[in-house]
């Protein structure tokens, strides 16, 4: 069989519990949705103050109109490349309902991971396209002109998926700290409280001081969130894009192997409670 029919037919089963698990649960998907929406016009509105401060119609590089295509694409964006694999993980661990999943002939993270992509193509469907396309129109109505163009959308796309990859393989790595913690609830908090700030999603990059900007821009946390928008933004552009997209795919291999490397020192150790 070829192995890329073996491994959809291995693997979909996951995506589809993982669709039926996010439509089990429409009122908690809503509310989660309209309190992420509301946080971006609070945001908008801080930023439209700090811009009507400023005196300037630009501010690093950033016009008001860059700010709110921003502020919503960036948050998108998180929607596509958010990952629940530290918080399910470590919750199998916690609970010792880990000791079913491996002793089954299936990959460890695949099964999270299909279980995921699942969940991801109800938000792309219901979320991420209406919204864009409200975007759009935002755009249009600011510049007098479409602004949309397909081969940006495309390196967007793309990097948005490398950033995906790296967030689950990067969660999945945090949730194996369980194995040796056993519970990870503070962490994780302490872990998406930290993240925001130095992916770029709460504060733009550009917005940093020059030093920290750069080390910031090439760790791998700017692959969450910042690079992808900036690219559909079109702020990054000819080599600029092709760069940052292979830094992206080097993030993804490294945390890749990392996750395999933890998962083996891990299974060394591994003691289940509950169950």
């Amino acid at each position: 069989m070829n192995p890329l029919k073996k491994i959809l037919k291995t693997y979909l089963p996951f995506t589809k519990a993982g669709i039926q698990g996010a439509t089990t649960y429409r009122v908690n998907f809503i509310a989660w949705f309209i309190g992420d929406i509301m946080i971006c016009f609070v945001m908008y509105y801080v930023w439209r103050a700090v811009f009507l401060s400023s005196g300037s119609d630009t501010f690093n590089g950033f016009t008001m109109t860059d700010m709110a295509v921003f502020l919503f694409v960036s948050n998108l964006t998180g929607y596509l490349t958010g990952s629940d694999g530290s918080f399910s993980v470590g919750e199998e661990i916690r609970d010792g309902n880990i000791a079913m999943r491996l002793i089954k002939p299936v990959d460890f993270d695949m099964t999270f991971l299909f279980s995921e992509l699942g969940q991801k193509s109800l938000t792309f469907t219901l979320i991420f396209a209406p919204m864009l396309l409200g975007v759009e129109i935002y755009k249009y109505f600011a510049f007098g002109q479409v602004m949309f163009d397909v081969g940006t959308f495309a390196l967007y796309m793309l990097s948005t998926a490398m950033s995906y990859l790296f967030s689950f393989y990067m969660n999945v790595c945090f949730g194996f700290m369980a194995f040796f913690l056993k519970n990870l609830w503070g962490f994780n908090i302490l872990k998406d409280s930290m993240l925001r700030f130095v992916s770029g999603s709460l504060i733009p990059l550009a917005f940093m001081p020059g030093t920290l900007r750069t080390v910031l821009e090439w760790l791998p946390f700017a692959s969450l969130s910042y690079t992808p928008v900036m690219i559909y933004m079109g702020k990054y552009a000819g080599t600029q894009v092709l760069m940052r997209l292979g830094l992206q795919f080097v993030w993804v291999v490294s945390f890749y192997l990392f996750s395999k490397l933890i998962f083996s020192i891990a299974m060394r150790h591994v003691t289940v409670q509950g169950g």
